[in-house]
Parts: structure tokens; C-alpha cells; sequence
């Protein structure tokens, strides 16, 4: 292998930086690493589209690579059956972009609407990121009994394009050509 020297990058060793991966017609199947990018630049398996600002750069001994903020992949993939998202403690705080959904205030951790003892269901329509302090308050009761609302209905997270990416706040602004038809 090869020493890797890195400048100028926002993340340690940018490599660790996220990159949009592009399906060679051109619509989004994921988010890869940095480093993971690189590894389909060099093999000629991608080509880069979209060069990252700032550009950070890989040195090896004979090479200087910047990392890019979007490749395309030059064969196609086909990607034959899209699986339902699980749902994962993260995956509501990332949905709900850790914002407590009874009080506004940063969220550490989930709370289901119904409570579970109540007949309420562990799904993305009954779960919904919450403030300790708010869990705690709620406890198992039910939101009329409290006379709290939720100032929005839960749902799955959006999914661009094929479904395979989360579109969240914090994408990089490189790569808004590729998720503008995404819901």
C-alpha cells in the first residue's frame, strides 16, 4: 500500500468526507466514503463529476488526488428490489433532524406517540425523536391526555430518486443537480 498525506480537508484524513455516488444514468444509488470513492476512481470503475469546494487532496508518493463531492459510476447497476427502511433509533433522530417534536428543543432520543403499553406499534408512523425531559413528562400516556400535538404527521423518511439515498440537511450543496426530482 502507499502512505496517504491529506490538506486542507474538514475531516480527518478526508477521506472520511461523504461522496455522492451517481448510477451511470446518472441518478443517486448512495453516499460512499471518501476513501471508497477514491478506490472506484483509481480501479476505472467511476469518473468524477462533481469536484468538492475548497479541494481537498490525497498525495501518495506518485500521485495527487483531490476527493470528489460527486462520481458516476460507468456501468450500470441494477438494483432489483428496494427493501422497506427498517427503522432505527438513528434513522428518527436523522428523519426528524434531532428536533424534539413536542417542545423544539434537541432531541436524545425517540418516543413512540402511542405508547407500546397501549397497543402502539414500533413503526415510523408512531415514533418520533423527543427530548429526555419531554419522554419523561409523557411517560406512557397518550397525547389528548396531556394536551399536547405534534406539529407534524410521522412518516417514512424521504428517499431520492431509486430510493437508496436519505435526503437530509445536511447534503452537500454539490450535489442538489442530482436529488432536485427527489421527494
Amino acid at each position: 500500500m502507499f502512505d496517504v498525506a491529506v490538506e486542507s480537508s474538514p475531516v480527518s484524513h478526508g477521506v472520511g468526507l461523504r461522496v455522492l455516488l451517481l448510477n451511470a444514468t446518472h441518478e443517486p444509488l448512495a453516499v460512499v466514503t471518501g476513501r471508497r470513492a477514491l478506490v472506484l476512481l483509481l480501479a476505472g470503475k467511476a469518473e468524477c463529476v462533481a469536484e468538492r469546494d475548497g479541494h481537498p487532496q490525497v498525495h501518495s508518493p506518485t500521485l495527487v488526488i483531490t476527493i470528489p463531492a460527486v462520481v458516476r459510476l460507468n456501468r450500470y447497476v441494477r438494483v432489483p428490489y428496494q427493501p422497506a427502511t427498517s427503522i432505527t433509533r438513528a434513522g428518527i433522530l436523522r428523519r426528524d433532524r434531532r428536533t424534539c417534536a413536542y417542545c423544539g428543543n434537541r432531541a436524545d432520543t425517540i418516543d413512540h406517540v402511542q405508547p407500546r403499553s397501549r397497543g402502539g406499534l414500533h413503526s415510523w408512523e408512531n415514533c418520533v425523536a423527543c427530548c429526555s425531559r419531554c419522554n419523561t413528562r409523557k411517560a406512557d400516556r397518550l397525547l389528548g391526555e396531556l394536551g399536547w400535538s405534534l406539529p407534524f404527521a410521522p412518516g417514512p423518511p424521504a428517499r431520492a430518486g431509486g430510493g437508496r439515498v436519505w435526503l437530509t440537511d445536511d447534503t452537500d450543496p454539490a450535489w442538489s443537480p442530482w436529488l432536485v426530482g427527489a421527494a
